[in-house]
């Protein structure tokens, strides 16, 4: 039962804002959604409007208020997270000097490659690996180079997180979640690495980021009044800092503590977790210093293509599925779950290999591809389909051993997202990764964990884990099965050896494909 005390956590995605209402306990009163443009000026360019996002949030906060009907007295605390290098260039009153450079957008390429080049200690945060594109180094020497007016006129270059929150509390503050995971800032090594961004000639950019770093859960300050008054809030109501949208949606899955991991499924699929210890390496990005919890190591890891496969396949090539879905009056996707479970593990033989969009982690190689092989006349469509997911599970079994090659053994894996509708795909990933999978009840957890944080910042828990205990609840746990670890040990040595032998022609080819229709590779 609730005592009349809401949190309420804003959850700003790549296409729009979602506000939600919690009780202390985790309950969720009310959701309420409004989406906003992006804009696409060139081939990897992709840009927002600051205002459009301010435009939906107050449309956002006034209709949850209004649907719940919670009084604006009852909401004890308010926190927001959003998407992760979307970069703006502004004024000291918080005004955009141009649009924001979404965190898609990688015109950057060309200065990342520098960055990497510069072998800087900071760097142990990508494996000393590539360098993105969309990382906030990158863009804000692009800026620099190509937008040297708009650089210099700037007081800030901060995020959309910090531009949110000055509008909310007219402070300029910057979360560590986000300066840790995206600028190499490192608490143990005495902050920002001055010397990574000066060995490109953009050092002076560490003095256009906000002052202050404030730890996830800590009060930036009390919403403004005029604020309040637009969004039917309550003057004074502390604001909390909060962090990025995937690694909130981790607190709001309960991964709080060493050992523990989410796994957040989507078109893509993305691993965080928490370390006792800093781990570093080729293959994963991270260890993060205190990015979610003060004293703990965040690591991550990722797939670019997961979801989107079974999408692709189910809808093109998908005809029996198409056609049974139609008489029966369900989705394909049901069917196709059908078609797969009973065809043995390893799918006679047929093999996928995950890298549609090419692969973010262990390999970080924006020019690898996907594939299948050991194709014969006697696989079906159900084979196939089993392949697609059985692939999808070996990618992330590849990335888990990366991390146990560091000393990273993730005990259990927390999991959300459109997958964990297939019981067959869930029981694949516990089998292969010989690791239970636990769902929880609230799936939306992005804006839960914002409204964990808030609820720490209003000062209803001491901490980010005691309100992980006290607002997550388990939904239920998924045992891997001992002898399908074993059968699928061999399929994921196969997946993991065919990799280094393609990879020269996936190059050549994608280089060639690139030529031919003259655009960047």
């Amino acid at each position: 039962m609730s005592d009349g005390t809401y949190l309420m956590g804003i959850d700003f995605g790549t296409g729009g804002v979602r506000v939600g209402l919690f009780d202390r306990e985790g309950t969720p009163k009310v959701f309420e959604g409004v989406e906003f443009d992006t804009e696409f000026p060139r081939s990897g360019w992709a840009e927002q409007n600051p205002e459009d996002w301010w435009r939906c949030l107050v449309a956002a906060t006034k209709g949850a208020m209004e649907r719940s009907g919670v009084a604006p007295e009852d909401v004890a605390g308010i926190s927001v997270d959003t998407t992760s290098c979307t970069v703006l260039a502004v004024d000291g009153n918080g005004n955009h000097l141009r649009p924001a450079l979404l965190w898609m957008d990688v015109r950057a390429s060309d200065q990342a490659r520098r960055l990497a080049e510069t072998g800087d200690p900071a760097l142990k945060y990508n494996g000393y690996g590539a360098v993105s594109a969309e990382w906030m180094p990158s863009k804000s020497l692009w800026l620099k180079e190509n937008e040297r007016e708009v650089y210099d006129r700037a007081d800030l270059i901060c995020e959309c997180q910090d531009w949110v929150t000055f509008r909310l509390t007219g402070e300029w503050v910057a979360s560590i979640n986000n300066a840790s995971i995206r600028w190499y800032y490192d608490r143990n090594a005495g902050g920002w690495p001055e010397s990574l961004y000066e060995a490109v000639g953009v050092g002076d950019v560490i003095e256009k980021f906000p002052r202050a770093v404030l730890d996830m859960g800590e009060v930036v300050g009390g919403l403004k009044a005029e604020v309040a008054s637009e969004l039917g809030l309550r003057a004074g109501t502390p604001v909390a800092a909060g962090g990025v949208d995937a690694f909130v949606g981790a607190i709001g899955l309960g991964v709080t503590e060493p050992g523990k991991m989410a796994l957040i499924t989507g078109s893509s699929h993305v691993m965080i977790g928490q370390a006792a210890e800093p781990i570093y390496g080729r293959g994963f990005f991270g260890a993060y210093t205190d990015a979610q919890v003060p004293g703990q190591y965040t690591v991550e890891g990722g797939q670019v293509s997961t979801g989107s496969i079974v999408a692709w396949f189910k809808n093109r090539y998908a005809r029996i599925a198409q056609e049974e879905g139609r008489k029966r009056g369900c989705d394909p996707y049901d069917i196709l779950n059908e078609l797969a479970k009973d065809i043995p593990i390893g799918s006679d033989g047929l093999m996928l290999i995950d890298y549609f969009q090419g692969n973010r982690t262990p390999h970080t190689d924006p020019l690898a591809r996907g594939m299948m092989w050991g194709l014969s006349l006697s696989h079906t469509e159900g084979h196939m389909f089993r392949a697609i997911i059985e692939g999808i599970c070996y990618g992330t079994e590849h990335i888990l051993r990366t991390m146990r090659g560091h000393d990273f053994e993730p005990r259990l894996n927390v999991v959300a997202g459109g997958p964990t509708k297939s019981d067959l795909w869930m029981q694949m990933h516990a089998d292969v990764a010989n690791v239970p999978i636990q769902k929880t009840k609230v799936g939306e957890s992005p804006v839960l964990g914002s409204a964990m944080i808030a609820a720490v910042g209003a000062g209803i828990y001491r901490d980010i884990p005691e309100a992980a205990r006290a607002m997550v609840h388990d939904e239920g746990t998924i045992e891997p099965n001992p002898e399908a670890y074993e059968a699928y040990r061999f399929y994921v040595d196969r997946y993991i050896d065919t990799y280094p032998q393609m990879k020269e022609l996936m190059h050549r080819t994608v280089e060639h494909v690139a030529r031919e229709n003259r655009a960047p590779a």
